[in-house]
């Protein structure tokens, strides 16, 4: 049978390599096996995702998005494009030159080369400061306030035109989260206290589970219950932002928030005198309700969405222990 060829960007990044650890493993929808073409813009030593095994070979291609250029015949010979690749942070230049620019040649390669399906991974950041409480795909306008949500948002719509599966996850966590977690690390340095009571909800996904969501999405067969559009990507049920500090602090990630409970302008006049990285907006972000309805798209595919990113912490605790240390 011929297997499923999927041309995969972001594939160094952090959930790219999830992805890339699954898909030479997956089987398509007849059963098929799925041969991976990998981007990016250095080409690591180990051409094998870890566990995957030495039949799961991957033909890696050096490319660069903000050079549309290098990208030229990337697509050839496959079935679906996965797109993982964007800049998450940065000047309007670069983000755009990336986000934009990027997936514009990404994709204007993978329709030369008549390819079937794209599935973008974008973000729930596009919809701005909230709060946001259960609200659908777009139930408030986007107004996204960095200049990586905002051409993220302009990326959507180039890959929507062209008939994309738009996922929009809320915070990931998992092996390879250098900003959520360690964003929490520091305001709990700088805002020593529950924060307005611990009772924020918010959308979370472990990486695993989104990966397995993106691997389902890009093998399912032609014509599959998913609908090209934006769908949500978090875990269906949010995360109380109490019980999310309280399992890392059980699992010896974070030390404790301690019994003290701050309101919100409490913890915001906190935050402002003790300079830091996280912005306030990032630490509202963080700390605030931000949850979006998920359920459709784990229905769709017919994935399960799995026990809950709570649940899965324990298996990146031990990577989330070092990463702090080394930090």
């Amino acid at each position: 049978m011929t297997p499923v060829r999927v041309l995969l960007t972001g594939s160094t990044g952090f959930v790219g390599r999830a992805v890339l650890n699954r898909l030479p493993r997956a089987r398509g929808a007849d059963g098929q096996g799925v041969e991976v073409r990998a981007v990016a813009r250095t080409v690591p030593a180990r051409t094998v995702p870890a566990g995957a095994g030495e039949r799961a070979g991957v033909e890696w291609v050096r490319a660069d998005l903000s050079d549309p250029a290098s990208l030229h015949g990337a697509a050839s010979g496959t079935d679906v494009l996965v797109h993982l690749a964007c800049r998450v942070s940065g000047g309007a230049d670069e983000c755009e030159r990336t986000n934009v620019g990027g997936t514009r040649a990404i994709v204007d390669e993978a329709r030369r080369a008549g390819v079937r399906r794209i599935v973008q991974l974008s973000t729930a950041a596009v919809y701005g400061p909230g709060p946001h409480r259960g609200i659908p795909v777009d139930g408030v306008v986007p107004a996204p306030v960095s200049a990586a949500s905002r051409t993220r948002l302009a990326a959507e719509r180039i890959a929507l035109d062209a008939g994309a599966v738009v996922l929009r996850p809320g915070l990931v966590l998992g092996p390879g989260d250098r900003w959520v977690v360690p964003a929490l690390g520091e305001l709990l340095q700088r805002v020593p206290a529950r924060w307005d009571g611990g009772h924020s909800r918010v959308s979370v996904v472990d990486v695993d589970d989104l990966a397995r969501l993106v691997t389902a999405l890009a093998t399912a067969p032609d014509g599959g219950a998913v609908a090209p559009g934006v769908h949500h990507a978090s875990h269906p049920v949010p995360v109380r932002g109490g019980d999310l500090m309280a399992r890392l602090a059980e699992l010896d990630v974070l030390p404790s928030a301690g019994a003290e409970d701050w309101d919100w302008d409490t913890c915001l006049a906190r935050l402002r005198e003790t300079p830091g990285r996280i912005s306030e907006r990032q630490f509202a972000l963080l700390a605030r309700d931000h949850w979006y309805e998920s359920e459709e798209i784990w229905r769709l595919t017919g994935c399960a969405p799995g026990p809950g990113p709570l649940e899965r912490l324990a298996g990146a605790a031990a990577w989330y222990r070092e990463h702090l240390r080394a930090g």
